[in-house]
């Protein structure tokens, strides 16, 4: 069993975790980020939107910020955490292999995951002819015939959305969408053409999207389709700390509710990135963890502080450092 301690445990090597372990290793904190290898943008080409970074390979793009957390003394791993534990010093991190880690602090960056309609070929075309994201994918799609699949209440609105990057909207209702009598004079107003009728597959010609088939038969040429999915908190192994995800107000998925600097409901723990903003882009997952770990470290610096006033030291603390010194006066 690992029993090495750290000052923060992060559970996410994404955008939001990578740069909160940047930012905590140039503060001067021992910082472990914990792996699972499955990031939510893993089948996309490029990351877009991300300013100086626009089309680099998302793995690409991990590859060189786990190199930057390495160069600031912090430790990459790989693994999976499946729960969490609160103790005297701070928590337990245990892997699926039965590792265990400690840290002061937690922080989850672990993301998010897209559930998609069960229909066919819909999941081999995720990330390449299948898209959510207008300021992800829609310059790549632009001008092109773009079919968008209903899926919930915000389906008309992403229907509007992708109106922007293409004169040829279609809008697939699924058998899911009602439009109110506003969405439909919306609609009609944008020229978006609206097909009534479950979806019964998603159809493609050597790995590329070519259009897709209703149930009752009738097919329809596309040249990428866009969907809105849910979107659900990678989370679970907080529940043994007693901290579950909450449904969004905007219904589109379940995440971790945090305060504005990330704090969550369990003190001591923290959340950035997909997990708690389900709407975050890869740059502004990077920006929440940037946040996020300098909050955590001011965090650490007011007990550090309060431990000096009070004449102790930290559970991490060598023997070696257990002599308070006092300030120095400058006198003229």
């Amino acid at each position: 069993m690992d029993t090495t301690r750290y000052d923060v445990v992060i559970v996410g090597g994404g955008a939001a975790g990578l740069s909160a372990a940047t930012t905590l290793g140039r503060a001067l904190r021992s910082v472990l980020v914990i792996d699972s290898g499955t990031p939510r943008n893993a089948p996309a080409a490029g990351v877009h939107g991300y300013l100086s970074r626009d089309g680099m390979n998302p793995r690409e793009l991990l590859s060189i910020g786990r190199s930057e957390v390495l160069s600031y003394g912090g430790t990459v791993i790989d693994g999976e955490a499946v729960s969490a534990r609160r103790t005297p010093d701070g928590f337990d991190v245990v892997l699926g292999d039965a590792r265990r880690f400690s840290g002061r602090r937690l922080l989850v960056t672990t993301g998010l995951t897209d559930e998609l309609p069960p229909i066919d070929g819909l999941r081999e075309q995720w990330g390449k002819g299948v898209v959510h994201c207008p300021y992800c994918h829609g310059w790549e799609i632009r001008g092109q015939r773009i079919g968008v699949l209903g899926t919930g209440p915000l389906s008309v609105h992403q229907a509007l959305l992708f109106r922007q990057w293409s004169p040829d909207i279609t809008f697939f209702l699924n058998d899911t969408v009602e439009p109110t009598d506003e969405e439909w004079d919306q609609l009609a107003a944008r020229s978006i053409t609206v097909v009534d009728g479950a979806v019964a597959s998603v159809n493609a010609v050597d790995a590329v999207l070519t259009g897709l088939t209703l149930r009752q038969g009738t097919s329809f040429d596309v040249e990428a389709l866009a969907v809105g999915t849910q979107m659900e908190a990678r989370s679970a192994f907080l529940e043994s700390l007693g901290l579950g995800s909450q449904v969004h107000p905007s219904g589109a998925g379940r995440f971790v509710e945090t305060d504005a600097m990330g704090a969550t409901a369990v003190r001591g723990v923290y959340a950035a990135g997909n997990v708690s903003n389900l709407m975050a882009q890869v740059i502004t997952a990077a920006a929440e963890g940037v946040m996020t770990g300098a909050r955590i470290n001011a965090d650490l610096i007011e007990e550090e502080t309060r431990w000096a006033v009070e004449g102790r030291f930290g559970p991490f603390s060598a023997a070696s450092e257990a002599a308070v010194s006092q300030p120095a006066i400058w006198q003229p």
